[in-house]
């Protein structure tokens, strides 16, 4: 199996969120041994942010890096898991709202397109919305 980043690398619409993970100087962490679960945002998710919203973003690296490593929780939390909890807590600090509703799930307001795609360091799973942190959104 590949690690977080090969993983979302092979699978071909996450070059926004690769893109700014590298700006944000988390390239490392995706690749790192430790155990993370990746709520990964596709390339149709960014493009439904305010025009100019991503730019901005690139060149603002601290408020980048929050809002990235607020996509990105700790442990392997599979589809099984997600049932279960009400909530993860992220690498930047914040808590994810999860919640199970119609045979799907939504993490805060963006559902869940695709669950459970294995990396060798954690799990990956599709959403349909770029989750900002509260602290970021009210700026």
């Amino acid at each position: 199996m590949t690690n977080l980043l090969e993983t979302a690398v092979n699978a071909g619409n996450f070059t926004t969120l690769i893109e700014a993970a590298k700006a944000a100087q988390i390239i490392d962490t995706l690749q790192s041994p430790n155990i993370f679960t990746l709520f990964a945002p596709t390339d149709e998710a960014f493009a439904q942010l305010p025009e100019g919203t991503l730019d901005e973003l690139l060149q603002d690296t601290a408020k980048l890096k929050k809002i990235i490593t607020y996509h990105i929780a700790f442990g392997d939390v599979r589809s099984d898991d997600l049932v279960q909890i009400q909530e993860a807590e992220t690498l930047e600090g914040s808590v994810l709202a999860i919640e199970s509703a119609n045979g799907g799930f939504k993490v805060n307001d963006a559902n869940i397109l695709q669950t459970d795609i294995l990396a060798d360091n954690g799990v990956i799973h599709v959403i349909d919305a770029v989750l900002i942190p509260a602290m970021v959104a009210g700026h």
